[in-house]
């Protein structure tokens, strides 16, 4: 990270702009981002930060640790709000808004509606069986209990999960569990699915095949995927790798 006094240094504003065309043929993209500034004190987390998110597209958001990239995260999906800039959010379903001009219970409404989240250890609950889990957005979000399970259960069907719903976490495998949130992201149709090392506690193999639901359960609808990683093998699974040091995007591009 650099300091505040260092900042003078820098271009203002440092993005990857315009992103590759969508999947879905959209003209607009599902999150824009432009000028984001995060200090924590004298330190600059994030120094002018600009990047579009395309729906259909599957970004990996690489860089050393203290690169920033975790601020980025955490400003994109609205659970920090940034010093400056915008975070503008386009839901088919719920219009356009600006992440940025939110408070913290607004944001925690936006979300639950329109964002998914696959955290490195899965952060599922185990007191709750997996389908249980699953279900948790929806439940949180009004729908009714059976209806918000049979939801849940037709996700843990199409990613291979038939049969484990009343399973406990700890009758479920590293893999299997990694599944189930990615089941929980999906289950109430984000606008963008964001994951914060979701194989980092995987072996290799695993790895691959949870990189592989994650991707086709969002490609698949026209979703965003955003995927912070230190794993070259992950983000080189994805359509464009963004790499932020100090603060600043200072590389991008397609496969």
């Amino acid at each position: 990270m650099i300091t505040n006094s260092d900042l003078h240094r820098h271009h203002p504003a440092h993005g990857i702009r315009p992103g590759p065309p969508s999947r879905t043929g959209s003209a607009r993209p599902a999150l824009d981002a432009r000028g984001l500034t995060k200090t924590y004190g004298p330190t600059v987390a994030l120094a002018g930060v600009g990047i579009e998110l395309w729906p259909g597209e599957a970004v990996a958001v690489m860089g050393a640790s203290g690169s920033g990239k975790s601020t980025l995260l955490h400003c994109l999906a609205g659970v920090l709000a940034p010093d400056s800039g915008a975070v503008v959010l386009h839901d088919p379903r719920h219009g356009s808004l600006d992440l940025a001009g939110l408070d913290a219970e607004e944001r925690a409404a936006v979300r639950l509606r329109s964002f998914g989240f696959v955290f490195q250890q899965g952060l599922l609950l185990p007191e709750l069986t997996a389908v249980e889990n699953v279900a948790l957005p929806l439940m949180l979000g009004g729908v009714e209990r059976r209806a918000a399970q049979a939801r849940a259960a037709r996700w843990m069907a199409a990613l291979g999960l038939t049969g484990l719903e009343e399973r406990r976490l700890g009758q479920l495998s590293g893999g299997q569990q990694q599944r189930v949130a990615i089941a929980r992201a999906q289950v109430s149709d984000p606008v963008v699915v964001f994951a914060d090392e979701p194989t980092g506690a995987l072996d290799s193999s695993t790895s691959g095949e949870v990189m592989s639901a994650l991707l086709s359960s969002t490609r698949d609808r026209g979703r965003t995927l955003v995927v912070v990683s230190h794993d070259p093998l992950v983000a080189d699974t994805c359509d464009r790798v963004v790499h932020l040091a100090d603060g600043f995007v200072v590389r991008g591009g397609g496969r």
